[in-house]
């Protein structure tokens, strides 16, 4: 009974938060959220489990926030052995007034890897209230339903999965000898599952308690325009995918500040934090964890981005995925305090 209250509450205050909203525009009279207009209640503790990344490396030791992953004496070594992609996906949880809520965020490119990487890290599949999916691209969304299928009698009958516009069109990428097909999360494929409620969101919408994703985030940086090679299909014409509908997802963590996570930020890292402080109405950003999407980036677009993160001045900085290498390098050059290195299987704990 205490948790089905506590959904009834959550509902309503969900439903609440979206009636602001809807004023907040009305008398902006822009169509733009008003700064302030969602207040995402404070957790205590966010935890993000990093369930595949680009890096696995069993040497790296933990530090401040990071918990790495490693295995019981007894247990047999082979346990050391989860799995890296170029993919990416997380266990996320908030306790907010001393209740625990979780969800996962995007899920990575190989099934049996992926799948085995959360068996490994005791992800709790009861426990998980809602599926969020950044952009529809295939390292993010294809063992998303292989995934729902294999622990369909684990999770909850109606869960939402939440995800933007365009999350189901089909993506291509430009190459010196053609347009290659990148694929396609299929919404009747979603749908075939019977038990998973597709919610596509375009404003700042709850997830769980503690846990908002961004909707919109608007493009307002004169650097961050996007990656040209990556296009989408418009009639007979493939113009640049401006990715409209990716989704971050933003924490207020007590006492600390936001925490920003991204899945690609296609759209650009720093529009997505400035669009996570101007939609929570707070300027103090304690963390930004994701993939920045700095592969191919030129050198003044990387160092742009990292002085306007560091103008933020978030404590922590975690490029993870499609950062790519010499941008990790640099970010953990210029902000040596405030980097920690993501691999997979660490949990990063805010607050708490």
């Amino acid at each position: 009974m205490g948790k089905e209250i506590s959904r009834r509450e959550f509902i309503k205050v969900s439903a609440a938060a979206g009636l602001v909203l809807a004023a907040g525009d009305i008398l902006n009279g822009s169509g733009s959220i008003v700064h302030g207009a969602v207040r995402i209640p404070e957790a205590e503790k966010v935890t993000i489990t990093i369930v595949t990344d680009n890096l696995y490396d069993v040497t790296v030791p933990s530090v401040k926030i990071a918990k790495r992953y490693m295995i019981r004496p007894g247990e047999p070594i082979v346990n050391w052995g989860l799995h890296a992609e170029h993919g990416l996906a997380y266990y996320i949880e908030t306790v907010v007034n001393g209740s625990g809520h979780s969800f996962l965020f995007d899920f990575g490119t190989d099934f049996q890897s992926v799948l085995r990487n959360m068996e490994l890290l005791k992800i709790d599949f009861k426990s998980v209230e809602a599926l969020v999916l950044s952009h529809g691209h295939w390292d993010h969304q294809l063992t998303l339903v292989d995934l729902m299928k294999a622990k369909r009698s684990m999770f909850r009958e109606g869960i939402p999965l939440y995800l933007g516009e365009e999350a189901f069109v089909e993506r291509f990428v430009k190459r010196p000898d053609g347009v290659m097909s990148l694929g396609q999360l299929k919404r009747e494929d979603v749908e075939a599952l019977g038990f998973v409620e597709i919610r596509e969101i375009k404003e700042p919408t709850p997830i769980i308690p503690g846990a908002y994703a961004t909707g919109k985030i608007e493009m307002v940086t004169e650097y961050e325009k996007g990656q040209p090679p990556l296009v989408i299909k418009r009639g007979d014409q493939y113009p640049q995918d401006f990715f409209i509908g990716e989704q971050g997802v933003v924490f207020n963590v007590k006492g600390k500040g936001i925490v920003v996570a991204s899945g690609c930020a296609h759209r650009g890292i720093v529009n997505c934090v400035k669009q996570a402080q101007k939609m929570a109405g707070v300027e103090k950003v304690h963390a930004v964890l994701g993939g920045f999407h700095l592969t191919g980036a030129k050198p003044e677009v990387v160092h742009r981005t990292i002085a306007d993160i560091k103008a933020t001045h978030p404590e922590y900085i975690i490029p993870t995925h499609c950062t790519s290498f010499p941008a990790i390098a640099a970010f953990a050059k210029e902000m040596p305090d405030q980097f920690i290195l993501s691999t997979v299987g660490t949990k990063f704990t805010f607050g708490g």
